[in-house]
């Protein structure tokens, strides 16, 4: 299925390179004059630093190239300084002897072009070049050094006074739509390859010739193919070896690839978030939906920014989004491609493919279950990437997140599943390492509330999908009425805290930081400690210096000790952990949003 929409992708795709080409970031161009002597080495790059970019040109496609026969592929009219130039990447012998022979294949593929596209305009200068022995000269240019700096630096040439590529020329356009002749594949066999297999493609239905490799997809420093199938290594089956095994026609496989790149080289249609990337896209190119979904996906933000560079993908936002999608867009069908670089091939972390409405309607129900009371002054980011981060210490390393979470956390949202059990743990990790802060805005750090939220979605749709203990939901706000164990647990721990800050203005470290870990989970072991030592001394002194804030604890506190008595139980379960965390995010919100004492000063 995902081959089979790749491949529809790219019939419905405009700009995108046609058959037997590829676009490709060329970042120095060989300029050369009609006699093919070297005349400059032109910089395509654009940017400052390390981020400039390359620019894109349209080239013939390169094949794959693997093991120790490798050198003997080369692209055509275009490739890197080994081939076009035999610049070996050190000074080894075995680097320079690597350097001569992928150099010595490159001036091959040329010299046996045909005839005819020989003596086109665009080519008799590249082939005059080599005739000439210019490579050194390029060497030895201004630039060059540059150049040497850029691992496996593509190059290509142009003709001085022309702006058209060689590349570009029709001759060699059509050359490459023949693909056994323009990519050489006959040269990259290895022994005992079996060529010109025919089958029925397992994409399209039609019979024809099926691709043996699959191309490779740069997914990250190194490339990928997306199906490799080793020789001999217990996948060969009925004498087909390679890709024979899954019987790709080399035009389907052309198509995926090439489309596949598109999307990953498009920055609308992708996302990454430490090493994996996301790709999405819609049956309609013009989809309202697919144009705006990234800020659904995606958030920039850290905890330190200013709050208003996070209202571009705020709650409001994105549901504003997903109700503006016109009703005839609704039954479209939308995809989204989860990959991550693996040592032998490309892995499929997440697939799913359904109708716009599905989505919007899946999407909705997932900002419902992380809706939470905050103060106005937070902006809400509710994207999946700053939902992840909000899991990893400093939202410093993506990479550090269990491999399989975006996924499973992808499937959640976008098919209505239970959140993933990982989500919820790693989740109270953070949540015991760091502190929820207290709402003032100099103070504030929207963590907590983004945690809290996690932990409300989380036990809500459990409750909702697999409704064991028929507990009740989470409210968004503080609940007086939920009798939860964990949840009053966590409400009476807030209060506690607050006291205690009350009695001690300018406190350093609080309740929170020395007993949270244990009152969270073995609940006997520390509020007896506190009810019965700490918080009467606390209440005491707040008695005889802050009579207002006093009794204003007290109505909290006797509220939460009322009605249903609190069993102090030796360990609390690891859904009732998290609704101690939302409990006491609620209670510490409520406390200061009203925490006023009786002269009115806070």
């Amino acid at each position: 299925m995902i081959l089979q929409a790749l491949y529809e992708y790219y019939q419905k795709k405009d700009d995108i390179a046609p058959e037997g080409l590829e676009k490709k970031g060329i970042p120095f161009i060989i300029v050369i004059d009609s006699l093919g002597h070297f005349v400059r080495l032109e910089d395509t790059r654009e940017g400052e630093g390390r981020g400039k970019q390359a620019k894109v040109f349209l080239v013939p496609r390169g094949e794959n190239r693997a093991g120790p026969s490798a050198w003997k592929v080369a692209y055509l009219l275009w490739d890197h300084l080994g081939y076009v130039l035999g610049q070996a990447r050190s000074e080894t012998n075995s680097d320079k002897e690597l350097a001569r022979k992928q150099h010595e294949s490159f001036v091959n593929l040329i010299q046996n072009l045909p005839k005819g596209i020989k003596e086109s305009s665009h080519i008799s200068p590249v082939v005059k070049f080599y005739e000439n022995h210019e490579e050194d000269k390029v060497i030895q240019s201004e630039g060059f050094e540059e150049c040497v700096k850029i691992a496996g630096c593509n190059l290509m040439f142009r003709i001085e006074g022309d702006f058209k590529m060689p590349t570009e020329d029709p001759v060699i356009i059509n050359h490459s739509r023949n693909f056994d002749s323009a990519m050489g594949e006959s040269g990259n066999e290895e022994d005992g390859a079996i060529e010109g297999v025919e089958g029925i493609c397992s994409v399209t239905g039609e019979r024809g010739p099926i691709a043996r490799k699959h191309s490779r997809t740069p997914i990250n420093k190194d490339t990928k193919s997306l199906v490799a199938i080793q020789r001999n290594s217990g996948y060969d089956s009925y004498g087909k070896e390679q890709a024979y095994n899954c019987s790709v026609g080399k035009k389907a496989e052309f198509f995926y690839t090439t489309a596949l790149n598109a999307l990953l080289n498009s920055e609308p249609n992708r996302i990454q978030f430490g090493n994996d990337k996301l790709v999405f896209w819609a049956q309609k190119s013009d989809s309202i939906f697919q144009k705006n979904v990234k800020s659904f996906f995606f958030s920039s933000g850290k905890k330190k920014d200013d709050p208003d560079q996070g209202v571009a993908d705020a709650k409001s936002s994105l549901q504003a989004i997903l109700s503006g999608i016109p009703p005839d867009e609704l039954p479209t069908r939308f995809y989204i491609l989860g990959l991550s670089p693996n040592s032998a091939r490309i892995a499929v972390r997440y697939w799913h493919q359904d109708t716009i409405g599905s989505f919007c309607s899946h999407m909705q129900q997932h900002f419902q279950d992380l809706e939470v009371t905050a103060p106005s002054f937070d902006v809400c980011r509710l994207s999946l990437q700053y939902l992840l981060g909000s899991l990893i210490r400093d939202r410093a390393k993506p990479e550090d997140l269990p491999p399989h979470l975006m996924g499973e956390m992808m499937s959640a949202v976008i098919e209505g599943l239970p959140y993933p059990e990982t989500m919820l743990h790693q989740c109270m990790r953070r949540i015991r390492a760091e502190h929820f802060d207290d709402s003032h805005p100099s103070k504030y750090d929207p963590e907590g509330r983004i945690r809290a939220a996690i932990l409300k979605a989380y036990i809500n749709r459990k409750s909702r999908l697999t409704n064991t203990k028929n507990e009740k939901e989470i409210t968004v706000a503080l609940d007086p009425d939920n009798l939860n164990q964990g949840y009053r647990l966590g409400r009476l721990f807030a209060v506690l805290e607050k006291i205690q800050e009350d009695a001690n203005p300018g406190i350093k470290a609080t309740i929170r930081d020395r007993f949270y870990g244990a009152a969270s989970t073995s609940p006997i072991s520390v509020f007896p400690l506190i009810l019965n030592k700490l918080t009467p001394h606390h209440l005491s002194k707040l008695k005889a210096e802050r009579p207002g804030l006093q009794i204003f604890d007290e109505k909290w506190l006797t509220e939460i000790m009322a009605g249903v008595p609190i069993d102090w139980s030796s360990h609390l379960a690891m859904d009732d952990q998290a609704r101690f965390a939302v409990g006491y995010y609620h209670q510490r919100q409520a406390l200061f949003g009203s925490n006023k004492d009786s002269s009115g000063n806070k």
